[in-house]
């Protein structure tokens, strides 16, 4: 699943492009309809396919932005503004083309499922291969409420007192640091990768639960989330399986890894394990990490 730094990189590279410019046509593709008529939500919530387009076709692009692992999309037509909120799912992605069949990668190019058209030759695609991707268009961030939930962003210089008020906290002072990590309503944007990838730094076990962990380890494990999402936006983010940018490219994060997928522990070359942490398969390494 795209994490903060993965769709940090899609929003950098869409911003020069497309924003300030129109949709002048929008194509969703047949499953979204079959979808729908199934009595299920294909990618677009909350509307039918018809109420989608009629509704985005002449909306101009005024700005991007990301929150979190969403991207917000500011649109206005006919002087009224709405939001259209983004979220990439497990393998969505964008591409901005000349033409449709730019999208060369054969399993993207099975999976577009919402294309704008912006002018005769740009086309901006919206594909996603497993459809658990999303795209909402609300009046006010208000109009769904998991939005106002999120945590501070990690880069906010109040995101790290958050964290520990938190942590601190009932509802999470009990349970494994990792679930606990991975929760956006505790920190913004970090998934499995980077919780994975911070505890190895910080050689926290993944499974220790909150209450053992000393509040100056949870300002330092903090500041290793910040660090390592603050690394991977660098390197374009992590392309483990579907993450591909908006020229269909692959990010380089991934070779600098040192725990996430690993065999072997890189610094005492012990044989990692794994656990399953709300849901998400979580490697460590049981010498280092206590």
């Amino acid at each position: 699943m795209p994490e903060l730094p993965e769709v940090e990189g899609v929003v950098r590279m869409l911003k020069p492009v497309v924003e300030h410019k129109t949709i002048q046509r929008v194509i969703v593709s047949p499953v979204i309809y079959t979808s729908k008529e199934a009595g299920k939500e294909a990618i677009i919530k909350g509307q039918t396919p018809e109420q989608f387009i009629a509704a985005v076709q002449g909306m101009t692009i005024e700005r991007i932005e990301r929150h979190a692992k969403y991207i917000f999309f500011t649109m206005l037509k006919n002087g009224e503004q709405q939001l259209l909120v983004n979220h990439l799912g497990m393998s969505g992605a964008w591409f901005h083309v000349a033409h449709p069949d730019d999208v060369t990668e054969g399993k993207f190019h099975k999976h577009m499922h919402v294309m704008w058209q912006l002018a005769d030759d740009e086309w901006l695609i919206y594909a996603d291969i497993r459809r658990f991707g999303e795209m909402r268009l609300l009046h006010d961030i208000a109009d769904y409420p998991p939005l106002l939930a999120m945590a501070p962003e990690p880069f906010d210089a109040r995101a790290s007192d958050y964290f520990l008020e938190k942590c601190a906290q009932r509802k999470y002072n009990n349970k494994a640091i990792k679930a606990v990590i991975m929760d956006g309503q505790v920190v913004s944007g970090c998934g499995n990768i980077y919780a994975t990838e911070a505890l190895f730094r910080t050689r926290i076990h993944p499974g220790r639960k909150v209450s053992l962990i000393e509040g100056e380890q949870l300002r330092t494990l903090f500041q290793e989330i910040v660090t390592v999402l603050t690394e991977s936006i660098a390197f374009g983010g992590s392309s483990i399986s579907d993450y591909r940018n908006i020229n269909g490219e692959a990010g380089s994060m991934q070779h600098h890894l040192q725990m996430y997928g690993m065999k072997k522990c890189p610094m005492c070359h012990t044989n990692t394990e794994q656990q399953i942490i709300a849901g998400r398969n979580s490697f460590y390494c049981p010498n280092c990490q206590h």
